[in-house]
């Protein structure tokens, strides 16, 4: 099975999604941002106060070493688009999903104080949505549009996959009827 890569704004869900699919599938879960933080010993804030081109430097490094992978569920910062070499890194081994939630959702749910883009406050989700949203539809295979529970939106991306890779059939032979079901 290729890679599923998870990219979307911050707070559109990558990380819980990304979490639950990996767990549904039975494979390995990374995030991006916690893999930066693991090789570099320092937050994400922290990597931003030197600069915002330093930081990037770090997400194609891990980039680069996550598309090394075989089989697992990647969600990527929210930034991740902003450099081509990343998504051709990723998407040369992996199945790009663009997360599309709705940005006024986004706006209730994001902490401001664990995201340096968004230290302007919450109205800068909106700018960055208007900014990125061409790239998150050009640089990914599917959109999926998240729901509230992001729960609901599992079944979604199941289905996409299953499309194009056939893991409901390798999902059957590990998983009951009933939760292949469910998946659907």
């Amino acid at each position: 099975m290729k890679n599923i890569v998870l990219i979307g704004m911050p707070s559109a869900g990558k990380t819980t999604i990304g979490k639950q699919l990996a767990e549904r599938l039975n494979v390995p879960f990374y995030d991006m941002d916690d893999v930066i933080v693991e090789t570099t010993g320092k937050t994400i804030k922290e990597l931003f106060a030197v600069s915002e081109d330093y930081f990037r430097q770090q997400e194609t490094e891990v980039a680069r070493a996550l598309a090394q992978k075989e089989g697992v569920v990647i969600a990527c910062g929210g930034g991740v688009i902003k450099r081509k070499e990343n998504i051709d890194l990723l998407g040369a081994t992996g199945t790009i999903l663009f997360l599309n939630r709705a940005p006024e959702d986004i706006i209730k749910d994001v902490d401001i104080s664990t995201r340096p883009l968004l230290a302007a406050g919450r109205h800068k989700i909106m700018d960055l949505y208007a900014q990125r949203f061409e790239y998150y539809v050009k640089y990914s295979d599917h959109i999926v549009d998240v729901e509230d529970p992001f729960i609901d939106t599992i079944p979604k991306i199941v289905k996409h996959v299953d499309k194009e890779y056939g893991v409901i059939k390798t999902l059957s032979e590990k998983l009951s009827v009933r939760q292949v079901i469910l998946c659907r």
